[in-house]
């Protein structure tokens, strides 16, 4: 993502890096640019000088500027396009903030046209084996997650999320929307993370938090804008057959979402109902991290299910072509893995080729039906 950050740099006057708090965007503006100088308007002193005096601020930080968080001013990005376009230049500003709802609302009513946008996420699977820290089982993979810090300082993951999710709803989420009762928020989030994996309903979840139907919406909107959940959509190809058109909610970080289930241990994760659903999770994030560290920024993912329960975990197209996958936490292969890749390519008409299974085992397997992949 450095490099697309650096060629991104050099065809628009700002680079927006966003993503969720924490997930390293001020470190890789640093590294990508590190002749620029930086201000972050988490400051109070910064921020009350970009808000009181933007053009003062302005004639102080002109050009080659990290500003980080920049959410928190958004008044501040009008005059930011005022100077850019009297300048005329490339790479002026590269700006990150963790509050995505509330920067992209203000980049594109200011700075349409003039910013190259990337998403960083939390650490990928690839970046924490390049790196020596990806863990070796399967449950601490789920348990730890994937938050940079974690690793960096040496964090248990009972201390770290219990945090970050304090911080969150108590800093965050009363920035983004005027919410009253956090407790109920929080008892939301929670509930969300025991449907991880699943078809949304946004009945049960209301009748179960105890809101409405509206707000579950607007709650699920604070959610995905701060980049907590995600929501992975149908495949919309039905080859003649009838198909469910709700997505399915997941977490960007499985220690994330084990934290709101009270999962503390690895031994407890091995034998949770829901460590296959983490599991799926797991590998589904990792796809979305993987394009998102390419520059794309809408990754090309879905899964397929008909009305009757047939289903394809995980759809990747790249380009013309499409792969299906099926996701299974177990560390024994078994021929039914293989049933809904089956089905599935029935009717897609895909080769072998592009059927795909990933196993928590530890051998791969070079199938005549489809390749048998681990996720190490």
């Amino acid at each position: 993502m450095k490099q697309k950050a650096v060629a991104l740099s050099k065809q628009y006057p700002f680079v927006v890096i966003t993503g969720p708090r924490q997930s390293g965007k001020t470190i890789l503006a640093k590294d990508a640019f590190p002749d620029y100088r930086k201000v972050s308007l988490e400051d109070l002193d910064n921020r009350a000088f970009a808000e009181s005096d933007p053009r003062g601020f302005i004639s102080t930080y002109p050009d080659k500027t990290i500003i980080d968080e920049v959410q928190r001013v958004p008044s501040l990005l009008s005059y930011l396009q005022t100077h850019s376009d009297d300048v005329g230049g490339d790479g002026m500003y590269i700006l990150t903030g963790s509050q995505n709802l509330q920067l992209m609302e203000a980049v594109d009513q200011s700075l349409a046209g003039r910013v190259g946008l990337l998403h960083l996420l939390p650490f990928s699977r690839q970046e924490m084996k390049d790196g020596g820290i990806f863990p070796e089982s399967t449950d601490a993979k789920l348990l730890n997650g994937c938050y940079p810090r974690l690793y960096d300082k040496g964090i248990s993951p009972t201390d770290y999320y219990p945090n970050y999710i304090n911080t969150y709803v108590e800093r965050d989420v009363r920035n983004i929307k005027d919410i009253t009762d956090l407790g109920k928020f929080t008892r939301f989030l929670k509930l969300c993370a025991a449907r991880t994996g699943q078809l949304l309903n946004k009945s049960s979840l209301a009748n179960d938090c105890g809101i409405s139907v509206p707000t579950v919406d607007s709650w699920l909107s604070i959610l995905e804008s701060s980049y907590i959940i995600f929501l992975l959509k149908p495949d919309h190809k039905n080859y003649s057959k009838r198909l469910v058109k709700t997505p399915k909610l997941y977490f960007y970080d499985t220690g994330l979402a084990a934290s709101l289930l009270e999962i503390k241990t690895e031994t407890q994760m091995n034998t949770h109902y829901l460590r296959g659903n983490l599991f799926e999770n797991m590998v589904v994030a990792d796809f979305i991290k993987n394009d998102f560290n390419k520059g794309i920024i809408e990754p090309s993912v879905s899964f397929w299910r008909d009305s009757v329960g047939n289903e394809v975990d995980l759809i990747y197209r790249d380009s013309d072509k499409e792969d299906a996958f099926e996701i299974k936490s177990a560390e024994t292969f078994n021929e039914s893995f293989l049933d809904g890749l089956k089905y599935w390519s029935k009717y897609s008409g895909a080769k072998p080729s592009q059927l795909h299974v990933v196993y928590g085992g530890t051998t791969p397997m070079a199938r005549s039906e489809a390749s048998v992949e681990v996720f190490r």
